[in-house]
């Protein structure tokens, strides 16, 4: 099997982009390099797709000629012209293509753009006072899994479920030992999460979930009652497939392959041996969260009852920026220009999906994502499958959103997982190989099972099979279908609505130990579907955190044991963040992680100050931007205890 990379969303980082625009203009001032988001550039090569956010107030805001007027100048005073390396002739010319559902405006170029013509392009937009941003809407993709081989495929329907006993992803994490498929040897389940165990009890009835992917087949094994309610939101006919330029009803996947031409020229740069046949990924997805359970063919789904929504964003080449932030705001319940309002708002959001740079809440995906939070939406996306620190990847870095790294069955941490401080819990994916090792002999016990087709190009050429994929986008339904079994408990207990912050929460503590300290951070402990639904029906400990301002204090009160969760959100550029309690009476411990909230006893916690007394402090020179969580915990009862946070914004 070759090992399928996980295609990143193109970036750049501010650092390097700014150093070669900076040696044809030096007058750029820093107000106007804060407005361009450079971190989604370093892979792509050329642009001619950018997306800018005008103030609110402003004629270009409201206007799509004065915006298009407003880049053709830009265009201008940039020299750029029409033929690339022209130094006279026609200018290049500018399209106005939509308004983005966040308000902010989509336009194109006449001609690809380097590196330096897109930087002087945008620094040239983002001098007018009426920009707040300007970002080139780029390509992200679906996390590329490790596939199991054809030959381990057990095929199609199998009566009774009999493909059940390959999910070993499904069970509870105990310890059992069993033997998957066609494996010889048996391993002990410490990374499964135990889906199985709360269907007796819950099947994600009553609760919508939308898939953004590649979309899904007509599979037998699938609950597709609403792929048809799902929307194909590809505007560009190359990447869509499709005939003509538009958006299309139906979540339907048309495939996605890339080893046929015009695809490998343009998506592939005509490197022929990196096409790839259709992933069937958004499927393999669909089936991990709603497969038909016990109808007697192919494998099992977690919230089976569950309302799935397929949203194709991922085509030919992968999907841009725009359609997928158009598709966090349509699932959710949010108006997108053009097409009819989404009659089943999803509760839950599922995306496999991502690539390279640092998600601020100020760019695309991260308002998106912040509106459909608002909207009470939880957003889970996947880690990605570089080995690499997910802080760097988007949406995985976005605030606010559930990040999953990857377990395989043995519960360590895939060698292929990104982890780091912004991944809130880890879930199955498959480790691949024998033991959860780096390299060595694949084992069915190395993958996911759930729903694909046998086709190499569009579903009707093929049949509904089963596969195996292994990869943090196979862990991230697992986690999506879990909080949906949550929000169904929820509602049958009759308590209110918990907000994508309490879901968060629960799931953090909730989660089991890992049962052996991973070689790197990825969350807080391993997804566990019955210890998840526990913690969501007693809301109550699953209290929200109360938000801090810099250089003003917040009172703490309580008794031993107790844990109180504050958050202070981190400017970018700031410094010298400093946490503290002190006065009051009683003893308590104090403990920070930056994108994610510690454990209630604070173990997972990336700093800690446990001194006797309440005179706590965490201080720290250099300082990520993005939420800090600060816990407070009480080692013994304690009273008006200051919780004070300060920062030096730059």
């Amino acid at each position: 099997m070759n090992r399928s990379q996980y295609l990143c969303l193109t970036a750049l980082a501010a650092a390097i982009g700014f150093a070669s625009a900076h040696a044809a203009d030096t007058t750029v001032s820093a107000d106007v390099t804060a407005k361009i988001n450079t971190r989604t550039m370093q892979k792509t090569t050329q642009f001619d797709r950018f997306i800018i956010t005008y103030r609110n107030g402003t004629t270009e805001r409201s206007s799509a000629t004065a915006a298009t007027q407003n880049v053709t100048a830009a265009v201008s005073r940039a020299k750029l012209h029409a033929s690339a390396n022209a130094t006279a002739g026609s200018a290049l010319g500018v399209t106005w293509k939509r308004k983005l559902a966040i308000g902010s405006d989509l336009v194109r170029t006449s001609r690809k753009l380097d590196r330096n013509e897109a930087l002087t392009l945008m620094q040239q937009i983002a001098t007018d006072p009426a920009v707040a941003a300007v970002e080139p809407d780029v390509m992200l993709h679906a996390v590329k899994d490790y596939v199991a081989p054809a030959s381990a495929s057990p095929g199609g329907s199998a009566p009774n479920d009999t493909n059940f006993p390959l999910q070993w992803h499904m069970r509870p994490g105990n310890g059992t030992v069993e033997k998957v498929g066609r494996d010889t040897t048996s391993f002990a389940n410490w990374g499964g999460s135990g889906a199985s165990s709360a269907w007796p009890n819950y099947d994600g009835s009553g609760v919508t979930v939308a898939v953004i992917d590649t979309g899904v087949i007509i599979h037998g094994d699938l609950n597709e009652d609403y792929a048809g309610a799902g929307y194909d939101m590809i505007n560009d006919s190359f990447v869509s497939g499709r005939a003509a330029d538009g958006r299309s009803p139906g979540g339907w996947d048309l495939g996605d392959w890339t080893n046929t031409e015009p695809y490998i020229t343009e998506c592939l740069d005509g490197n022929a041996s990196a096409g790839e046949a259709s992933s069937w990924h958004g499927s393999h997805v669909f089936g991990n969260i709603a497969a038909v359970n016990n109808n007697g063919t192919g494998v099992d789904g977690i919230a089976t009852h569950a309302k799935v929504i397929p949203i194709r964003a991922l085509g030919h080449c992968g999907g841009y920026t725009s359609d997928i932030a158009d598709s966090i705001t349509w699932a959710s319940g949010g108006h997108v220009d053009g097409i009819p309002d989404n009659p089943n708002p999803a509760q839950v959001i599922s995306m496999s999906l991502g690539g390279d740079g640092t998600c601020l809440a100020s760019d695309v995906s991260g308002t998106a994502i912040a509106g459909a939070m608002a909207r009470g939406a939880t957003v889970v996306v996947a880690a990605g499958n570089d080995s690499e620190d997910a802080s760097s990847h988007t949406p995985a870095s976005c605030p606010g959103v559930v990040a999953v790294a990857s377990v395989g069955i043995t519960g360590k941490r895939a060698f292929y997982s990104n982890y780091g401080s912004t991944v809130t819990v880890a879930a199955p994916g498959g480790g691949i190989y024998a033991n959860d090792a780096s390299s060595g002999t694949q084992v069915d016990a190395g993958f996911v099972w759930s729903t694909v087709s046998s086709s190499t190009t569009t579903p009707d050429q093929g049949t509904s099979v089963t596969g195996g994929m292994a990869g943090t986008s196979q862990a991230t339904p697992h986690v999506s279908g879990i909080v949906a079994l949550m929000i169904e408990a929820v509602n049958e207990a009759g308590h209110a609505t918990l907000t994508p912050d309490q879901i968060r929460l629960a799931l953090v503590n909730s989660a089991r130990n890992f049962p052996n300290t991973p070689d790197h951070p990825i969350g807080a402990g391993i997804v566990d579907a019955n210890a998840a639904i526990s913690a969501a029906i007693n809301y109550n400990s699953v209290a929200p955190s109360i938000a801090l301002t810099s250089g003003v204090a917040a009172i703490a009160s309580g008794k031993a044991g107790d844990a109180i969760l504050y958050r202070i959100d981190v400017p970018t550029g700031a410094t010298n963040l400093t946490l503290r309690t002190l006065g009051g009476t009683g003893d308590v411990s104090l403990f920070a992680k930056r994108g994610n909230p510690p454990s209630n006893d604070g173990g997972n916690a990336d700093f800690k100050s446990v001194k006797p007394g309440n005179s706590e402090s965490i201080v720290q020179t250099t300082v990520s931007p993005g939420s800090w969580y600060v816990l407070v915990v009480g080692v013994k009862d304690f009273a008006n205890v200051q919780v004070l946070a300060n920062y030096t914004a730059h």
